[in-house]
């Protein structure tokens, strides 16, 4: 391990039970995992065999190896990339937000356990609020920023660009200059900004707390 892997490892263990309890007085269920294949091993335990599974757009979850398990595993799986269409792709997000397990990230947690999330379409931030039975979260503690504030900037100003540069967005400012330029372009990829502070229902969102930088 390197020295700043090691430096980022140590400071992710100081700050977790800390987040760990925050998160719990606002009803999510939150669980610290050292590596990222706990963490995947970890968000399968809280898939029970024969649900029915989707996911919104997250590299932290592809990163773990999180989908392709699941895609093997015995699991009713929505997938949108297998679509055919731009029709049948919308129509799979429509039925993902009446799955039994929703698999996500946030760009952004901060240390009194309030989730951000910046949205393109809508997708996402729609089965975290409502729809899903369960919802689990993988996320990286390279999000964890120290107030609900500074986890709204990094959302819009950080994992935006990032992820529209990832996604080769011409239409977004950001894409260019790779900084917000709070656009309104067709293709802003934060249109919709949710903070998540409360779990409406204890316990249906689940997050998993990852001590390795993941995601955006």
């Amino acid at each position: 391990m390197s020295v700043s892997a090691d430096s980022f490892a140590k400071r992710s263990g100081l700050l977790a039970p800390r987040l760990i309890r925050a998160l719990q007085s606002r009803n999510f269920d939150a669980f610290y995992c050292k590596t990222a294949a706990e963490a995947a091993e970890k968000a399968l335990s809280l898939i029970p065999e024969g649900s029915t599974v989707s996911w919104g757009g997250s590299e932290t979850i592809r990163e773990i190896g999180l989908l392709d398990r699941v895609r093997r595993g015995n699991y009713k799986v929505i997938d949108r990339a297998e679509a055919a269409t731009p029709e049948e792709r919308t129509e799979r997000m429509r039925r993902a937000l009446l799955c039994d397990v929703f698999l996500t990230s946030f760009n952004a947690v901060s240390e009194d356990g309030v989730l951000v999330n910046v949205d393109g379409v809508g997708n996402r931030v729609a089965a975290i609020a409502f729809g899903p039975k369960s919802v689990v979260a993988v996320v990286g503690m390279n999000k964890v920023c120290k107030t609900p504030e500074d986890a709204e900037r990094r959302a819009r100003t950080y994992a935006a660009p990032v992820n529209a540069a990832r996604l080769s967005l011409k239409g977004t400012p950001c894409t260019a200059t790779g900084a917000c330029e709070n656009c309104r372009a067709g293709e802003c990829i934060c249109s919709y900004i949710v903070k998540t502070r409360m779990c409406k229902v204890p316990g249906r969102i689940k997050v998993v707390l990852v001590g390795e930088p993941l995601g955006f």
